[in-house]
């Protein structure tokens, strides 16, 4: 399937690693030009080239930290400048410590929904005009599973990313008939560093082992296994794709049936 993505352009949140690069490296492949962005230049340096000896499309980046509340702007001006415009957004940050919701920290809840919230929210205004004077793109936002089902021992990160499941609806009701999709995809247990860094926290808490901690995890999942980052970013490629224009204000899961609702 050709999913029209050959010279469309994407700036990739958080892809120097992960689900965000897998994401990059996916798109990338049917041809986008990717920028991505991390707060590590070496992560990110070895992902834009190891990008460009695959050929199709090209990868750049741009160092980047979304705590720094001038990131938005700078990203925005970056794009146009180097790409001329945008046609696909995907938002994609890390996750606040985990914790019981009722502990906590008022202050890292504050700074939290500035990284994860208030950033994405600013830069998508900067880069949303643009695409709906030429009629197309795509804003896909990476949440949690936990937006639906909330995660044990992950409050902040369910409250949080919950905040945007209302916000891309909201978009999306707005300004879908100006070619412009708002859709978000939600992760089960990916096979990830992230991962592994919420399986070692269960494990330090449960008093378990990080072997039995990860059996135990995969036994709930129909699937019987973690996903991988390449269906993962398979996922994202066809919601960004032009194939996907009717898919909008969607909540999509890629969770191997992990989530317990219908």
């Amino acid at each position: 399937m050709d999913l029209g993505l050959t010279g469309k352009r994407a700036l990739v949140l958080a892809s120097s690693r992960g689900l965000g690069l897998g994401i990059a490296e996916a798109i990338a492949a049917e041809g986008c030009d990717v920028m991505l962005t991390g707060r590590s230049g070496d992560r990110l340096a070895e992902a834009a080239e190891a990008i460009n000896q695959r050929g199709a499309g090209k990868a750049q980046f741009v160092v980047s930290d979304l705590s720094d509340k001038t990131t938005p702007a700078m990203l925005a001006d970056k794009v146009k400048a180097e790409f001329g415009g945008l046609d696909i957004l995907v938002n994609n940050t890390g996750g606040p410590p985990p914790g019981a919701m009722a502990d906590a920290d008022l202050e890292v809840v504050h700074r939290q929904f500035e990284i994860m919230v208030l950033s994405v929210m600013d830069l998508t205004a900067r880069l949303v005009p643009g695409m709906r004077a030429q009629n197309w793109g795509r804003v896909l936002t990476v949440a949690s599973s936990g937006v639906i089902q909330p995660i044990p021992n992950l409050g902040l990160s369910n409250a949080l990313r919950s905040t945007l499941v209302g916000w891309s609806k909201s978009m999306a009701n707005e300004i879908g008939g100006d070619g412009v999709t708002f859709n978000m995809l939600l992760p089960g247990r990916i096979e990830t560093a992230r991962l592994k860094e919420l399986d070692a926290a269960n494990a330090k808490r449960s008093g378990k082992s990080l072997e039995d901690v990860a059996a135990a995890a995969k036994s709930q999942i129909p699937a019987g296994r973690y996903g991988a980052v390449e269906e993962f970013g398979a996922t994202a490629a066809f919601l960004v794709s032009a194939k996907a224009s009717y898919i909008n204000g969607s909540l999509i899961r890629c969770d191997g049936g992990a989530i317990k609702s219908v």
